[in-house]
């Protein structure tokens, strides 16, 4: 009988160790189903990258490799065209309309809002360890991640501080030669800013210098702020981790002024050969007078006559080109540590932009306009590196917005969906990149005036009731032609039309 109850015992004791082993494995393997994220954010990066061929003279051959490894979307679109009300919709999955944040100039909802509800915040909740550094939100925000970084990006690229520019009795920000003394260069020598030599036209009563500038810079990688978010980066990702982990890092570069170090620009043709966006004489005949001031007004940077009248054009691309070439290499520098690191077979990778950018096309430079310059993005979503993967180097053209980014990245993740988020998960293209749901995308640039974008239509609808209507960017790139004047158009427009004053 005692031999009996210690084998009756034993029992008992072998089936709940079995059991106890059982759930672990399930854990162990829940765990493992839980991939990393590594978020990039480029700041104003349009589709000048090899790989969406937006320019023939881009040098990016890291975005290029890394397009290679994942699905690269062909119509990605942003919320809005400008960095406060994109990245809002980007953190808190939910459209300007909900949010109320339309413009730059729109109050900071995020700090109304609980940090459950932001994306890394959701990650946070739900056993994530979050890390964040460089331009994420608008305004910073850093404290949303457990571990955060920052540094200077925006002014200066030789101090971490922005700089306080001295006059001394040189011709101040409003003459036609404006030059600004910064004390403290590379090499502690001083540097006259603006290196264009062209006078602001946003903000000519202000002496914080003038952002819409362009050239090269003599200094090191690590006198550049995006190099320093990247070092810091590299050493989360080298470290071991005892949970599963959301990293963003957000570039600052290509937004202005368009300073690079000096070898970026050194790998790109001289100026006499760089090419420029092709533009149509008259281009801006066939749209409204509304549409004409979008286009011409120095909302985010300046004005198209300036730079044609100061002979630069082709410096401004240049150093357009330059400065998406140190972001390619500091991006490049990310990735290649990541797919060293431990954490490579189980990290996402997604890389974006926050809204395109016009270097003269329509008569403009900067963002904040309802055409394609300002809201097409790249967007390249990559699973955890593996070349048999079914999503090895596929094209994407249905369109998307970046409001997919937070249902996209939960699902993939595995976590409990956000009932409030009101873009849609990607995993249906990531699992089939060719095919057409009819699909269509709306993009903002203030309230009542929006874009709607399917496969094969753009149609712009602005405050004052006027209208565009484009084909495909595979029949009109540039949007030359705007067919809402057609009798043959009435009912796509009248259909179209209803679209956007539902959405509205």
């Amino acid at each position: 009988m005692v031999k009996l109850n210690w084998l009756r015992n034993d029992y008992w004791f072998l089936l709940w160790f079995s059991l106890f082993v059982c759930l672990g494995r399930i854990g162990q393997l829940h765990g493992a189903q839980q991939p990393n994220v590594l978020m990039i954010m480029v700041d104003d990066l349009n589709d000048w990258i090899g790989c969406l061929g937006g320019h023939p003279q881009a040098k990016t051959p890291n975005m290029d490799a890394l397009a290679q490894r994942g699905v690269l979307f062909t119509q990605a679109h942003c919320v809005a065209p400008a960095c406060r009300p994109s990245r809002t919709a980007i953190f808190t999955g939910k459209l300007p309309s909900k949010t109320g944040a339309w413009t730059n100039a729109s109050d900071d909802v995020i700090a109304d809002l609980a940090i459950e509800q932001l994306l890394p915040g959701y990650f946070s909740l739900h056993g994530y360890e979050t890390l964040g550094t460089g331009k994420l939100l608008h305004g910073g925000r850093l404290h949303l991640f457990d571990q955060g970084y920052q540094t200077e990006q925006r002014w200066s690229p030789f101090t971490r501080k922005r700089v306080e520019y001295t006059v001394a009795e040189q011709p101040t920000k409003g003459s036609n030669h404006p030059r600004h003394v910064v004390p403290d260069g590379p090499g502690g020598e001083e540097i006259a800013l603006p290196l264009n030599g062209l006078p602001s036209e946003r903000q000519p009563d202000t002496r914080s210098g003038e952002s819409f500038d362009w050239g090269p810079l003599k200094v090191a990688d690590t006198a550049m702020g995006d190099t320093r978010i990247t070092d810091w980066a590299i050493e989360q990702l080298r470290q071991r981790r005892n949970q599963p982990f959301f990293m963003a890092v957000g570039y600052y570069r290509p937004h202005i002024p368009l300073y690079a170090p000096a070898r970026d620009f050194e790998v790109l043709p001289p100026v006499q050969e760089i090419q420029l966006p092709e533009i149509l004489a008259r281009d801006l005949s066939d749209v409204s007078q509304e549409a004409r001031r979008w286009a011409r007004e120095p909302v985010t940077a300046g004005t198209h006559h300036q730079v044609e009248a100061s002979g630069q054009w082709a410096d401004a691309v240049r150093a357009y080109l330059a400065s998406v070439h140190f972001v390619d290499r500091q991006m490049g520098r990310l990735v290649a540590a990541l797919d060293a690191s431990p954490h490579a077979d189980r990290t996402i990778i997604v890389l974006m932009s926050d809204h395109g950018w016009h270097l003269g096309e329509k008569e403009h430079w900067g963002k904040w306009t309802g055409w394609a310059e300002s809201t097409r993005i790249p967007l390249i979503l990559v699973p955890p590196l593996d070349p048999t993967s079914p999503q090895f180097g596929q094209r994407c053209e249905e369109p998307v917005s970046l409001l997919d980014i937070f249902p996209t990245l939960v699902d993939l993740c595995h976590l409990p969906p956000a009932p409030w988020l009101d873009g849609v998960t990607l995993r249906p293209q990531l699992e089939n990149p060719g095919q057409q749901a009819g699909r269509h995308v709306l993009t903002w640039f203030d309230a009542g005036n929006v874009v709607l974008t399917s496969r094969h239509w753009r149609y712009l609808h602005y405050a004052d009731g006027s209208e565009e209507l484009y084909a495909s960017s595979r029949e009109d790139p540039g949007q030359w032609f705007n067919l809402a004047g057609q009798p043959q158009m009435h009912e796509r427009l009248h259909r179209l039309r209803a679209m956007v004053l539902e959405a509205n």
